[in-house]
């Protein structure tokens, strides 16, 4: 049904510009808003007659007449009806509907796929400092980067995925005098454990279980290994340094962990601490001041981001010699820029928010020939966790919130990446746990890979090869439900690639969920395996494509399709 598009498009965009030059160009379809109006609408009538200054009805009456004498409309469309002020309504012919399923059988697991564009995309997120476990908010944002980055994978971008922290720093410091302490046999509560009043990173100070079980491994002088490093303890609990280093590697590796029970893999681990350590930091600072986008007041160093449209000018330089924190942010990206990634998607929680101006004011103020508007931003909400009716709001392992590998431990890996990616990212959003194992058609996970167990029960029952279905007759598939299942097929390569323009993983979940309604539906309606062996065939090819492109969607999402339920 693509090629069927293409060929429709193709011919209305020479009749448009018979019409007016140039406006071939804007050849397009919509789908209608009722389902009973037709296949495709056209609303170029409507759009050319003010220019051409023609009735729009009698604009819309010419280009169907012209429409109606081209090879391609003969051959794939059923009719063409007028419909209000000049809409043109397109009916398909059955023929046409059935190509999708010719076209999905042939491509497979690449179906939707657009050939390589020889572009690059570096997609930054979860970056977690090594403070603690994974929470459920690094859960939604793991969802989301890693889905937005299958996404870009579809429409032929190379991918790049990198995770970004500090392995110093106050957070750093809080982590390391957490465990010290511990392994020292104190603990949360104990007379010489900070408290607000007596210690300003008292409030960060960490008190979950993990931290005891940092400290026993240090002085049992563990070595522990993450993908990006590697640390043996030497169990002295007056080596701060030697604490520190362990500490950072130990929640690395249970960040691994996490990740790994998510099934999702970095290509990158990139540390804060190197900007420095390079002279990053220093030389994007020093391109700025000498650019004139700084001052001095206050005994502090400023830029002039108000320049770029933020709504005040940031410190950069506090009076004590130390950097602000996005002054590494403006370094990080002119490294990531430097590295040849001209598409930059960053994946980080809604109080990054104010975040976005000052970065972006930096990158224009060093004027390096980033364009504006770089990078991308995708800003997610946290989540809140409902269990048993009641809100979860901590972990005993982290203290204070409820994790990621407690919520996949709960529930499944597939569950909560479905769940995660279910809304918008900027939208609140509630994972209720008792939903998320209930096997009903009220959980949208098990209802989507359900239709695809399904499928393939049906598929089994047959025992014949898929592959033999794709020269198959397909003129049985002229049903209502057949029809609305191919249409529904054919929708997928444009869902994609919107999906990845518009960063909105989401689309795919809600397009996963209507394909198993429909299919659904046309299980109910009509018998798949029956004694006509033309029909047979028919319908088994049909479903062999939705079980295709249901697999596709959910790999998209980094979901399993089960064959078995």
């Amino acid at each position: 049904m693509l090629s069927v598009k293409t060929e429709l498009l193709a011919a209305l965009a020479v009749e448009l510009e018979q019409l007016s030059p140039r406006a071939g160009a804007k050849a397009a379809f919509e789908s209608p808003k009722v389902a009973a109006h037709g296949d495709y609408a056209c609303t170029a009538a409507m759009q050319l007659a003010k220019p051409l200054k023609l009735n729009p009805r009698a604009l819309g009456e010419q280009l169907k007449a012209a429409l109606e004498a081209t090879p391609a409309f003969q051959r794939w469309v059923d009719a063409i009806e007028i419909a209000g002020p000049g809409f043109l309504n397109i009916r398909l012919q059955p023929a046409a509907k059935q190509e999708v399923v010719r076209e999905v059988l042939a491509a497979g697991e690449r179906f939707g796929f657009q050939s390589a564009r020889n572009e690059r995309v570096l997609v930054e997120f979860v970056s977690a400092n090594p403070t603690g476990p994974l929470h459920v908010g690094h859960g939604r944002q793991a969802a989301i980067g890693d889905a937005i980055s299958n996404l870009f994978a579809t429409q032929g971008w190379s991918v790049h995925r990198e995770f970004y922290y500090n392995d110093a720093g106050v957070q750093i410091d809080t982590l390391t005098k957490s465990t010290q302490l511990r392994a020292k046999g104190f603990k949360p509560g104990d007379e010489c454990w900070p408290t607000d009043s007596d210690n300003p990173l008292a409030k960060n100070f960490y008190n979950g279980d993990y931290i005891a079980d940092i400290a026993e491994a240090f002085k049992a002088k563990a070595t522990v290994k993450a993908d990006d490093r590697e640390f043996t303890a030497n169990g002295d609990v007056d080596d701060y340094d030697n604490i520190r280093q362990f500490a950072v590697a130990y929640l690395r590796n249970e960040q691994d962990k996490d990740l790994q029970a998510f099934n999702l893999q970095f290509d990158e681990y990139y540390l804060e601490s190197s900007l420095y350590t390079s002279g990053r930091v220093e030389a994007t600072v020093n391109k700025l001041v000498a650019n004139g986008k700084t001052y001095e007041q206050d005994g502090a160093l400023w830029l002039k981001s108000t320049d770029y449209g933020d709504d005040k000018d940031r410190v950069m330089r506090k009076g004590d010699g130390t950097y602000t924190y996005f002054v590494p942010d403006v370094a990080y990206h002119i490294a990531k820029w430097e590295r040849g990634y001209s598409k930059v998607v960053n994946i980080q929680g809604t109080d990054h928010h104010g975040t976005i101006a000052r970065v972006r004011a930096g990158l224009q103020a060093a004027d390096v020939g980033i364009p504006q508007g770089y990078p991308d931003y995708v800003l997610h909400t946290m989540v809140r966790v409902v269990k048993g009716g009641e809100e979860v709001k901590i972990s005993k392992r982290a203290g204070s919130y409820v994790t990621l590998r407690d919520l996949i431990e709960w529930t499944s890996k597939d569950a909560v990446r479905f769940f995660l990616l279910s809304r918008k990212p900027d939208t609140e959003y509630t994972f209720d746990v008792d939903l998320a194992v209930a096997q009903n058609n009220d959980n949208p996970v098990y209802y989507v890979q359900y239709a695809h167990a399904r499928i393939c029960s049906v598929l089994t029952a047959w025992g014949g090869d898929v592959a033999s279905l794709q020269g198959t007759d397909l003129s049985a598939l002229d049903g209502p439900q057949a029809q609305a299942l191919m249409l529904q097929l054919a929708k997928y390569p444009e869902m994609l690639t919107a999906a990845t323009e518009g960063e909105a993983p989401h689309d795919v979940t809600f397009y996963l969920r209507d394909l198993a309604a429909s299919y659904h539906s046309y299980y109910d309606a009509e018998r798949i395996l029956v004694d006509d062996d033309t029909v047979k065939r028919a319908r088994l090819a049909l479903v062999a494509a939705t079980a295709q492109v249901l697999h596709n969607g959910l790999a998209v999402l980094g979901v399993s399709a089960p064959r078995r339920m």
